[in-house]
Parts: structure tokens; C-alpha cells; sequence
């Protein structure tokens, strides 16, 4: 609870009493005023506090501050969070530069140019919004305001990798969001450890991605890129690229992982008469779900890729899923088989897709995330090929930001901001680290 009052100290009593009714919820009131005058009468005052059960200080000593903001700092303590608001508190945003796009396109929310559409919002309370895309080594911009920020925000699309030792020097860091969803790039154990909740948009993405997968599913089986390279270089040889063209109809699509992106996916493809919908998840689906996409759980993994023409990832990264895609289990995929990941590229051993697609043991590959983001010039995955010289579907990492998803990822930001200063519970399904511990099983069996 915040309160302002006037400046006359023969009316600060009577207007914070009135304001601040006893409640066990509110332990104690801090009185910040700034006056011409101090008070002449303290321990009348003092005793007006504490009929209304406020503990204070001396006014004499307080009348002095130069403000005058009344605070209240309270604790909201629910079965998902515990949110602690402090006075004018510091915001870090890591977010991508959108250079002249970003100026001329205001939706672009999620960019620095246009910071998620908050700074009056946050600036008009009080705060302090730092934004920069600056976030790596030392002298980052990152690095230098993580260690004094209460919030930090940050999205999926240019990361800041919030390490333990960056957790370590964070000292008055008390909540991370993602602006948008998937929350690998924090050092999630360490905010456990650390009491710092993270928070994420859950949902905000799920559309946009599995409409991406389906649309590279199709790029990869029906040899698009080769066919339109074709047309841009000005040839025109249909057998080039029919030779390594197919059709979706009667192929067996598997994804890994089954929750909200990946249900969207098997419901996408409903239509396109595959001949069998596979999934791969700690987890079964309800009986009703998996019935009403008529998809079949396998509980192996390696059994789960060797049925597959068509094998996509959408499960979260974390300590069991780093690698989960290497050379050992590419080598029980289909001869031929596509594979497509918009997940986390680290989920995918770099090297070892590379060289299955050079050697033939996958057809494509295609996702628009990368191990390192932004991905260096020289990564494999630009340039790999199919001995055909196909097969490649990569793209920078949007699948989840299209103009739509940044509207909702924006919105959900504030949202989770709002709640925050205002001690109101957050949502569930955006909690994955609470007070202390992880809210979610997304991260691993925990």
C-alpha cells in the first residue's frame, strides 16, 4: 500500500490513521513526509499510531526525508508465490535491437526500440526502466545492472543468460520474466537457492509456434527451399527437386513432448490424413485429448523415433533434455526422416544433426532456434545439406514473436509486473520458480 498526504503536519496523523486500519496482514506502517515543520506534539502523534496498531519511529527523525511518499512494504503470501514490493525499484529489459524495422513498426513490442510498450507505464509510478540489447561479457550492459535490479525481464529470442554467479552478485534481485515463454536461460536451481521467482507468459507463443512447425514440417517434405533457390537463381529443372519431394498424407508424425505447443501441432495435423500421430512424454495425455487427435503414446524414446517420418521437438530444455537429440539416437530415426525443432536448439547436438543430414540418415532439418543466440556467422546449422543439396529449413529464432504473439507477451509482461507491485497472485501456469521452489514439472521431474 502506497499513501500520499499533505504537507501540514497538524493533518498527517489523522490522514495516515484513517488510511491505515489495523490489519494482521499489514505488520508495520514507515512514514516518509517531508514538512517545513516538525511536528510539535510527537507523543500525541505516536500515540494516535498506536491505537491504530502502527508501529513508528521517531517523526522527529523521519520528518526530515525528502519525500513525501508513505509506504507500506507487505508480504503477500499465497500456494503459488510471495511478492515483495519495494519503493521506486529498478527494471533491466535485455531485449533485441530492431534497428529501423523496429521504428517504423510499433508492434514490434518486443524490441528496444519499442521496450514491450511499459516505460510511461513503469516510469510514471516511479521506477526506473533500464533497456539495452547489450548482454554479453563483463562489461555488458547486462552484467552491469543485473546487480542492482529487483526485476529482470528478458526473452526467449535474445536471451540474457542469467548464470548462478550473476544470481550470486544480484543482491536485491527478486524477480525474473520472460517476455514470452521458455525460462532456460536462468539458472533456475539458482533461483531456487536464491528465493527469486521466475515467471514466464505461458501461452503467449503456443499458436504462433505450432503453426511454424507445421509450415517447416512442410517446407522439409514437399523440398521447398531447393524449388524456390531454384526460381531465384533463374533456372528451372522440375526433376531437381520433385526427385526429393513428398507428400504429408500416410507418414507417421511424432512429437516429443505433448503439452501446450505440442498438442496444437497434433491438431494441426489431424487434417492432413497421416498415418499415425505419435507422442513421446513423461506425461499421457487425457483420454479425451489423445482421443480427439487419435495420437498414440510411446513410452521409449528410441522406440518412439524409429516409427517416425516425421519427428518434432517441443519440450522444454533443461538438465534431462540438453543433448536428448545425438548422434547415439539419430541413429535410431528412419533412414530419410525429417526432424524439426523450434524448442531450444540446445535440445539437438549440433554437430551430430549435422552430420546426419550430410550423410543422408535425415532428409531435413529445419527450427528457428539455436544453441548460441545469435547464432556466429560460421554455425554448421546455416549451411548444412542433404547429399541432395537440400534439406536445410533454418531461420533466426521467431517462430513465437510474430506481431500477434508480441501483443500477447507484452500484455502478459505488464500483467505479471502488475500483479507484483500490487501483491496480487500471479497466475499459475506462468509460475515455474516460486518463493524458494520450482511451481512446475515443465523443467524436469523435479
Amino acid at each position: 500500500m502506497e499513501l500520499f498526504t499533505r504537507s501540514s503536519p497538524n493533518g498527517l496523523v489523522q490522514d495516515i490513521v484513517m488510511a491505515a486500519l489495523p490489519n494482521p496482514a499489514v505488520p508495520f506502517l514507515s512514514v516518509y513526509a517531508h514538512s517545513h515543520q516538525a511536528p510539535e506534539d510527537e507523543s500525541h502523534d505516536s500515540a494516535l499510531y498506536k491505537d491504530a496498531g502502527i508501529r513508528v519511529a521517531s517523526l522527529k527523525s523521519m520528518w526530515r526525508l525528502p519525500t513525501r511518499r508513505l509506504f507500506t512494504p507487505r508480504a503477500l503470501s499465497t500456494s503459488h508465490n510471495f511478492s515483495y514490493q519495494s519503493r521506486n525499484m529498478k527494471v533491466l529489459a535485455i531485449l533485441y535491437s530492431g534497428g529501423k524495422a523496429a521504428q517504423e513498426e510499433p508492434r514490434l513490442l518486443g524490441t528496444t526500440e519499442n521496450q514491450l510498450g511499459i516505460r510511461e507505464w513503469l516510469e510514471s509510478q516511479g521506477h526506473e526502466f533500464v533497456v539495452s540489447d547489450s548482454k554479453e561479457g563483463a562489461d555488458s550492459f547486462f552484467q552491469k545492472h543485473i546487480v542492482d535490479a529487483e526485476v529482470l525481464i528478458t526473452t526467449p529470442f535474445h536471451p540474457g543468460y542469467l548464470t548462478r554467479d550473476l544470481v550470486e552478485k544480484a543482491k536485491n534481485l527478486k524477480l525474473c520474466i520472460t517476455a514470452g515463454v521458455g525460462s532456460d536461460h536462468i539458472d533456475l536451481n539458482a533461483a531456487v537457492d536464491h528465493k527469486i521467482q521466475v515467471l514466464e507468459v505461458s501461452g503467449s507463443n503456443v499458436v504462433s509456434v505450432a503453426e511454424h512447425v507445421l509450415m517447416s514440417i512442410l517446407l522439409l517434405v514437399r523440398n521447398f527451399v531447393p524449388a524456390h533457390e531454384m526460381i531465384e537463381r533463374g533456372d528451372w529443372q522440375v526433376s531437381e527437386v520433385a526427385r526429393n519431394a513428398f507428400d504429408l498424407e500416410n507418414k507417421v508424425v511424432g512429437t516429443i513432448g505433448a503439452g501446450r505447443i505440442g498438442y496444437r501441432v497434433l491438431q494441426r495435423l489431424v487434417p492432413f490424413d497421416c498415418k499415425e500421430l505419435l507422442y513421446y512424454d513423461y506425461a499421457p495425455l487425457p483420454e479425451n485429448a489423445a482421443k480427439a487427435v487419435n495420437a498414440r503414446r510411446v513410452a521409449d524414446l528410441k522406440d518412439f523415433v524409429s516409427q517416425c517420418d516425421v519427428v518434432t521437438v517441443n519440450c522444454p530444455l533443461h538438465e534431462g533434455t540438453r543433448g536428448l537429440v545425438n548422434a547415439e539416437l539419430l541413429k535410431h530415426f528412419k533412414k530419410g526422416a525429417w526432424l524439426v525443432n523450434t524448442a531450444r536448439g540446445a535440445i539437438c547436438d549440433a554437430d551430430a544433426v549435422a552430420a546426419a543430414l550430410k550423410s543422408g540418415q535425415l532428409a531435413g532439418y529445419s527450427g528457428d532456434v539455436w544453441n548460441v543466440q545469435p547464432a556466429p556467422k560460421d554455425h554448421v546449422w546455416r549451411t548444412m545439406k542433404n547429399p541432395l543439396g537440400g534439406g536445410n529449413g533454418m531461420v533466426p529464432h521467431y517462430s513465437g514473436t510474430t506481431l500477434d504473439a508480441q501483443a500477447r507477451y507484452a500484455a502478459g509482461t505488464k500483467s505479471i509486473l502488475d500483479n507484483y507491485l500490487s501483491n496480487k497472485p500471479q497466475e499459475p501456469q506462468n509460475i515455474i520458480v516460486g518463493l524458494g521452489k520450482y511451481e512446475t514439472k515443465a523443467y524436469g521431474q523435479r
